[in-house]
Formats: structure tokens, sequence, C-alpha cells
């Protein structure tokens, strides 16, 4: 069996060999080298498509179109407090008097809700304008990647058996990789909805703690690409060190899997700390309906 598979890659391999400056006189040092390069050739194979979806995920702006519809929706819906809300400041600045601490309060929400209707109307494309930004401080990192690092490479007949020892591991990390950036792109949709419900709750003082974490959330969601390639970049450039040149498929597979660590804790900690701030909420709807009351 052994036998019969040698000879098969053999068969396979001289189609390569004859092709190339390769002959008879040289075939003895010609054939290990084209060996090498078929060996290499399969191992990248599968790779090159799962490459091209994680380079698609990091530099391409999310498609947010698709949700606009849900976007008007939302907006229509926070028009309706515009009016509630002008008449409240209103209301405050005409009763205020002669007291100057509250008709300074009643000038600060008349501004404040001037900003939030200016904000929120322009939501759509203030988002739109964050993931085109966030893209291309994306793709501008990853032409500064030499494309060669994402790909399997081998010297020798040592260095394929230390690249097929790891290739399952670094296979698997790109999986990992697609499905975290999938998760991504998804909660970035969904951000449009969730985006001009925080300019919102920014604009409204006891409210602004929920509104600014949701912006937040939001601005590194959209922003994490152009982190993780930075982490791409830096594994890149470690490979130019003589001491790991011989370990690049340790170093390709350690900073995709340092990249979605990355992502797995900036998105539990956006979680955990909107988790924290729910305990509060109720107190600080209560705060905010008294205000208005």
């Amino acid at each position: 069996m052994k036998k019969f598979i040698l000879f098969s890659l053999i068969f396979l391999v001289i189609p390569f060999a004859t092709a190339a400056d390769c002959g008879l006189t040289n075939l003895a040092n010609c054939l290990p080298e084209k060996l090498i390069e078929f060996a290499v050739i399969m191992f990248n194979a599968p790779i090159e498509g799962l490459l091209q979806q994680i380079q698609q995920f990091l530099t391409e702006p999310v498609n947010i179109e698709q949700f606009q519809s849900l976007w008007q929706l939302i907006i229509y819906i926070l028009s309706i407090f515009y009016g509630i809300l002008l008449l409240f400041a209103g209301y405050n600045f005409i009763v205020s008097g002669q007291d100057p601490v509250r008709r300074e309060m009643a000038k600060e929400w008349i501004k404040n809700i001037i900003f939030l209707i200016i904000f929120v109307q322009a939501s759509f494309f203030l988002y739109k304008v964050l993931i085109e930004v966030g893209a291309s401080l994306s793709a501008g990192v990853m032409n500064l990647v030499d494309p060669s690092f994402f790909l399997i490479t081998a010297n020798s007949i040592a260095d394929i058996g230390l690249q097929f020892l790891f290739s399952v591991g670094y296979i698997t990390a790109l999986f990992n990789t697609i499905i975290l950036l999938f998760i991504r792109y998804f909660l970035v949709n969904i951000g449009l909805l969730l985006f001009p419900i925080g300019l919102f709750l920014y604009f409204i003082p006891p409210l602004r703690s929920y509104g600014k974490l949701i912006v937040e959330g939001l601005i590194i969601l959209i922003l994490l690409p152009f982190f993780q390639s930075l982490i791409l970049l830096m594994g890149s450039k470690l490979l130019e060190l003589s001491i790991v040149e011989n370990l690049k498929i340790l170093v390709m597979m350690c900073s995709f899997i340092l990249f979605n660590l990355i992502m797995i804790f900036l998105i539990l900690f956006v979680a955990f700390k909107a988790i924290n701030q729910v305990g509060g909420i109720v107190t600080s709807i209560g705060s905010a309906i008294k205000t208005f009351v």
C-alpha cells in the first residue's frame, strides 16, 4: 500500500518536473523539489478559499442597506418623542422665571434635543461612514501584509512534515476566524437599529450612560477588524526575525488564535459591561420619568 501511494505521488509530480527546467540528468535533485512544491499546493488548496473569505470580512464594508427599512421604522418611533421633549424643554424655560439654574438647565435641554434630532435623523449615514472608515483602515493594514504569510511554504521534506503536523490546527483556527467574523458581521448589521437608539439615549441626561454604552460598543465592533489586521501585520513582521523563520506555521496559527481571542474578549467585555449597567436601568428610567414630571 505504501509503495502504491509513493508511486502515485511520483506519477502526479512527474508532469510538473518534466514541464519545468528538469531533465533526466538532474531528475534525482529535481524530483524532491517538485514533490515539495506539489505537497505545498495540496496543503494550500483548502486554505486559499478560507483566506479569501477572511479577507472579504476584514476589508469590505458591511452591507447595511438591507436593514434600512427597519431603521426608518426605528426613526419613526423615536420621532414621536421629539415633540414631547421640545414641549418639556420649552415649558421649563417658560416657568424658570428669574431662576438662573433652572433657566440654564432648560437651555441645556433645548440644545440636547436639537443635537438629538440632528444626529438621530442622520444616524444611518453616520453609521455607514463609520463602517466605511473602519473597512478602509483594515484594508490599508492588510495591504502591508505579505500575501505569502497566510500560505504554507516549505523548503525541505522536514519543513513539509512540520507544516503538515500543524496544518490541522491552522485550518481549525481559520474556520473559527470565519465563524467569529460572521457573528461580528451580523452584530454590525443589527447595530444599525441600535445606533439611533443609543444616540437618542445619549442626549437624555438620566439615560446618557446607556446611550454611551450602545454607541461605544458598536464603534468597537466596527473597528475590530482594524485591530485584528494589526495582529496579522505584526505576525508577518515577526517572521522577518531569523529565530522564527523556520516556525512559520506556528506563527500563522498563533496569529489567528490571538486574532480570535481578542474578538471574543472585546465582545464579552461589551456584553458584561451592558449586564452590569442593566441592574440600574429601572432606577435610571424612574429618574427620567421624574425629570419629565
